[in-house]
């Protein structure tokens, strides 16, 4: 695993770009195919960007010795999988146990999107909007059209959207099958992870945990280039924890860890 600190290390061992490709590829899954199951993949790659439903699928061909599509929508079905807006603000296939430690996780991260729209929200209780949206998509899954027309009756001057996104971002939303599923199609309908999961969400993931198991997966690799890939700040005291236990290198042309 490798560190960042942005100042000249000349002791730290020296990472060709060639390495470094090969030992990003390796962590990746894409360097040889993976005798893995495919529940064990998509959490050792802390799920998979989902934004569309084949992606996925194709991101598991491409590392999985012997992946069939079935293998996956099996897990989704049985809840053992879901896709929810996660890193970055975009949905991710992730198993139950990361949907319900990685989403309490970025929730800082979702707090601040809802700054962009603060003026369509003026005069919403975002208590009582989380409370509200709650209670409709756990007696019903929901599209968002659904959940926006429902909250606009009782907010009926805010910003529709706003509002729509308001319960996203306050709710750990899952999309419900047979959204998601091989072969199968249907409309994104949501409702909260804890309701589809039949368990409460867990205690966040803590940063330096997660830390360790993003460079698991994409290491080497920066602070900075965390949190670009987690939408998320700050995350430079972990690594600054946990610098006894990685290992720092520096690249080819400016001598700084990587």
């Amino acid at each position: 695993m490798t560190n960042t600190k942005r100042s000249v290390t000349g002791t730290a061992p020296l990472l060709g770009t060639r390495a470094l490709n090969r030992a990003t590829l390796d962590r990746q899954l894409l360097l040889r195919p993976a005798r893995l199951s495919v529940a064990a993949a998509v959490e050792h790659l802390l799920g998979l960007q989902a934004q569309n439903v084949k992606p996925t699928y194709y991101a598991l061909a491409a590392r999985l010795d012997g992946f069939t599509p079935e293998a996956l929508s099996r897990l989704m079905a049985d809840r053992e999988a879901v896709r929810i807006v996660t890193m970055r603000s975009t949905i991710h296939t992730h198993t139950a146990d990361d949907c319900l430690t990685l989403r309490p996780l970025v929730q800082p991260a979702r707090d601040r999107e809802l700054v962009t729209f603060r003026k369509g929200l003026a005069g919403v209780d975002l208590d009582r909007l989380t409370g509200l949206a709650r209670d409709l998509v756990e007696a019903e899954p929901r599209t968002m059209g659904q959940l926006r027309e429902a909250l606009l009756r009782e907010w009926p001057d805010a910003d529709p959207q706003a509002l729509a996104v308001a319960a996203r971002c306050r709710l750990p939303l899952v999309q419900v099958t047979p959204r998601g599923l091989w072969g199968q199609s249907g409309q994104v309908r949501l409702t909260t992870a804890e309701h589809w999961l039949g368990r409460p969400t867990r205690p966040a993931a803590t940063p330096d945990a997660t830390v360790l198991r993003y460079l698991a997966a994409f290491g080497p690799a920066s602070v900075r280039d965390m949190q670009a890939w987690a939408g998320m700040t700050r995350l430079r005291d972990a690594f600054e924890r946990l610098r006894p236990q990685l290992v720092t290198f520096r690249d080819e042309l400016s001598l700084i860890p990587i």
